[in-house]
């Protein structure tokens, strides 16, 4: 800016601003609700949640799919223990579940293929479909006919059934 400029066209502000005095004795209750606030309220939630997230950074927690340990089935159990009885049970839900995804999980694939293929769905969705009929009849072999209130010791009775009358059909065979 040049040397020459008029003083009078841009004054400059004062040096110095006066300060406000305060013309009362009484203390402004906004600043009294506000430090309130701060130490009741604020002051506390905000020493729980560091804390928390103190702790939880030390102990890192992914959430993945819970991973259970194998127990012994209801053929393993001893007589008369409750305790493994009533872990073989919540193990052979847990199985039935997982079975139930598989065959929703092929069959989603098959209902896929036959969208995608059309016309051809006999023919190139082939695969799937005999996938689907072997995932299907484990399936029944295993968790079929034992209705919505079947058991783990129902189903240990129904393989066994199963397996006598294999074995039984399998001596009438040969002789």
């Amino acid at each position: 800016m040049p040397e020459d400029h008029d003083w009078e066209a841009y004054k400059v502000p004062p040096t110095r601003t006066p300060v406000s005095e305060r013309t009362t004795s009484v203390p402004n209750p906004v600043n009294f609700f506000q430090s309130a606030f701060s130490y009741v309220l604020d002051a506390p939630v905000t020493f729980v949640r560091e804390w928390i997230e103190r702790w939880q950074n030390k102990n890192k927690f992914y959430y993945y799919h819970q991973k259970f340990r194998r127990v012994p089935d209801m053929s393993q159990c001893l007589e008369g223990d409750y305790l493994c009885y009533y872990e073989a049970e919540a193990q052979w839900r847990r199985d039935r579940m997982v079975d139930q995804e598989i065959v929703e999980i092929v069959r989603e694939r098959l209902a896929a293929c036959k969208q995608r293929e059309g016309p051809n769905e006999f023919q190139n969705c082939a695969k799937e479909m005999e996938l689907l009929a072997q995932v299907t009849k484990a399936y029944q072999d295993r968790y079929g006919d034992l209705g919505y209130h079947g058991n783990a010791r129902t189903c240990l009775m129904k393989q066994k059934h199963r397996m006598m009358e294999e074995r039984k059909a399998a001596q009438e065979k040969q002789s």
